[in-house]
């Protein structure tokens, strides 16, 4: 059997998919674009809405897990696109990995989190480059210093890791402790920091 039509190519699709998602967005239709991008660590998925880096997915997660995450607590209106966000976010990690960047300026959606978590992200935004805090810390500058095991579990389910530099909170005891990307990925980020103080 014969067919007149040709089967598009990669890039033919491509292009159909960002004439799509241009549209998307003209029309409001579009509520959370993501993109992949490759890192030292490996692949990471960046998720944004109008707002800003709603997520960030390291190499260590599921990808279909993140967007069914995003589908459900943001939006099912998740598409592979285009945004500012997106691109500073991208430009900003790679300075970053290179060790050309000790602060983001990215601008992040904090909808994923709220409450006394928000307030263990927000300290631990605030660790600078090349230094490391505690769970106790964080947990005090959130307001609760007891609540130490809810701190721990507030930075487990960081939302934006790297961007909320989670990996720079260590056990009191000065050992590294738990991280969503996995242990190997948070002395990588430790010894990329601890290289361009």
């Amino acid at each position: 059997m014969s067919s007149d039509r040709s089967t598009p190519t990669d890039p033919d699709w491509d292009a159909i998919r960002a004439r799509l998602a241009s549209r998307a967005e003209r029309e409001g239709l579009l509520d959370v674009a993501v993109e992949r991008h490759e890192s030292p660590l490996g692949g990471l998925l960046i998720a944004a809405t109008a707002d800003g880096v709603a997520r960030l997915g390291l190499p260590s997660e599921d990808e279909d897990e993140v967007l069914a995450e995003l589908a459900a607590r943001v939006s099912p209106r998740v598409l592979r696109a285009s945004r500012p966000a997106l691109a500073d976010a991208r430009h900003q990690l790679d300075e970053y990995f290179a060790g050309n960047r000790r602060h983001f300026g990215v601008d992040l959606d904090w909808r994923l989190t709220n409450g006394f978590r928000r307030g263990v992200l927000e300290a631990t935004a605030a660790i600078p480059y090349g230094e490391t805090g505690t769970y106790t810390s964080v947990a005090t500058a959130a307001g609760s210093p007891a609540a130490v095991r809810a701190a721990g579990t507030a930075l487990a389910t960081n939302p934006i890791p790297i961007l909320i530099p989670c990996h720079r909170v260590l056990r009191s005891d000065g050992e590294i402790g738990n991280y969503r990307g996995g242990r190997e990925a948070k002395v990588t980020l430790l010894e990329l920091e601890a290289g361009g103080r």
